[in-house]
């Protein structure tokens, strides 16, 4: 009689053995995705704040009072954040200027899509970053 019993519950480990591998499998993936959307996400904010720091740079160096003064503007940042962003070849830049002149202030976007688990996401999605860089000669 234990023999029969025995029998009957041969197939059942095999199953439970099955979906667990196909969980693994699957939260490998998600992870693999969660992973790839993070590192985007941070070469996107290295990349703005590159840009931001190249943007501080694109002053106009004046005399005032026999002092000399930086003043940025909203070109020179521009022109110094576009040169940057030349190497950033899956970046896009949204805005780039100085509020007060003296700060610049840089927004970049790229389009990340999933490397494995693209079915789910086949627009991709929209990453965005914005840095301030202060210019040192005020």
């Amino acid at each position: 009689m234990t023999r029969d019993v025995l029998a009957d519950d041969e197939g059942s480990v095999l199953l439970l053995s099955l979906g667990y591998a196909l969980l693994a499998i699957a939260l490998v993936l998600v992870c693999v995705d969660a992973t790839s959307l993070y590192l985007a996400q941070k070469r996107v904010d290295a990349a703005a704040d590159a840009a931001a720091l190249a943007g501080a740079d694109g002053f106009t160096l004046t005399i005032a009072g026999g002092q000399p003064v930086a003043t940025l503007t909203d070109a020179g940042v521009r022109a110094q954040v576009e040169d940057i962003l030349a190497v950033y070849v899956d970046t896009t830049l949204v805005d780039a200027g100085t509020d007060d002149g003296v700060s610049a202030r840089v927004t970049v976007s790229a389009l990340w899509r999933p490397p494995v688990l693209a079915v789910f996401v086949p627009g991709g999605v929209a990453l965005d970053a914005t840095a301030t860089s202060r210019t040192a000669l005020r």
